[in-house]
């Protein structure tokens, strides 16, 4: 089609009102009753039209003193207009629905315990209050909490992996106490105060050495001059609980752990001398933005802190 070769010059800066005159035109084929339809006068319709042609290089009606057609160029553009108009406007309600939390996705990634025992009740007040962004949940390990977020296959995670990369920033969270769980009638449940050097030669259950949340009351254990002697080493704590119900020895771990190990019937006793605690963080990419949806997930994990410990956290952190 001839008429479709641009010529020198020509601007092809298209705007929105241009297309949705055209469009309103051509339906009605009357500029009167079409300026009627967009709420606009005629000769802003007519200058519309007008402004359209001149950027596309090409006459889309033939106007006649009572009659107006469109021509064969104009009538190839109209579906292409109307889709390109429909894209537009699908464009524009999907950034206010995604920008009102309309709708949209939030992503996280979180330790087993946390999200056993925190995040699902923070689901649901998130869910509660937009019922239209989906919440997806990935429960693994510490160090998969960090790879997920450094791949971008999350918006953010809640983990305790000491971090040493310049890609990954965190924010705190809570603090929550090492303790120990063991069950009711052993001997160091009847005392009021634990030490860690009362657990030196005790058969203790806790998570692997490549651990994060291992390695964080090692070092702070090393500082310390004490050292723990591990008699089973696994890495899930109901794997732990059980194993400190069938008598397998008593478990070193966060409190955190608390409102489960409760509800196998188990005595919970804080370490001290010194007492240890370990820093449950936000953790994010750097150099990704977060989206609408992730960042009122966010704000709503950073103002609900100090309720956190209903579900074992000690204190908010900071």
């Amino acid at each position: 089609m001839r008429e479709n070769h641009r010529a020198p010059g020509i601007d092809m800066n298209v705007t929105l009102r241009q297309l949705r005159a055209f469009i309103a035109v051509a339906e009605v084929q009357h500029f009167t009753r079409a300026a009627e339809r967009l709420d606009i006068s005629q000769s802003s319709i007519s200058t519309l039209v007008r402004e359209l042609e001149q950027n596309l290089g090409l006459r889309l009606f033939d106007r006649h003193t009572r009659m107006l057609r469109l021509t064969h160029a104009g009538a190839e553009i109209l579906p292409l207009a109307r889709k390109a108009l429909a894209d537009l406007d699908s464009v524009i309600g999907s950034s206010s629905e995604l920008r009102t939390l309309g709708r949209g996705r939030v992503s996280i990634a979180a330790s087993s315990l946390q999200a056993a025992l925190v995040l699902p009740e923070m689901i649901r007040r998130f869910v509660d209050a937009y019922a239209g962004v989906k919440v997806l949940l990935h429960d693994v390990t510490d160090d998969e909490v960090v790879e997920k977020v450094a791949k971008g296959e999350v918006d953010f995670g809640l983990g305790s992996a000491q971090l040493s990369r310049d890609d990954i920033s965190s924010r705190a969270l809570v603090n929550d106490a090492f303790v120990v769980v063991m069950p009711a009638d052993h001997a160091l449940a009847r005392r009021r105060e634990l030490t860690w050097r009362d657990l030196v030669d005790q058969p203790l259950i806790s998570p692997p050495p490549d651990n994060a949340v291992r390695q964080q009351l090692d070092l702070a254990l090393a500082r310390a001059d004490i050292r723990l002697t591990r008699s089973f080493e696994v890495l899930l704590p109901l794997t732990i609980l059980g194993m400190v119900e069938a008598g397998l020895g008593i478990a070193v771990m966060t409190s955190s752990i608390s409102r489960l190990a409760r509800a196998f019937g188990f005595a919970i006793r804080e370490v001290g001398g010194p007492v240890i605690r370990r820093e449950l963080s936000l953790i994010f990419h750097v150099d990704r933005s977060l989206s609408p949806a992730a960042q009122n997930f966010r704000d709503l994990l950073l103002d609900a802190r100090s309720q956190l410990g209903e579900a074992g956290a000690v204190r908010p952190a900071g």
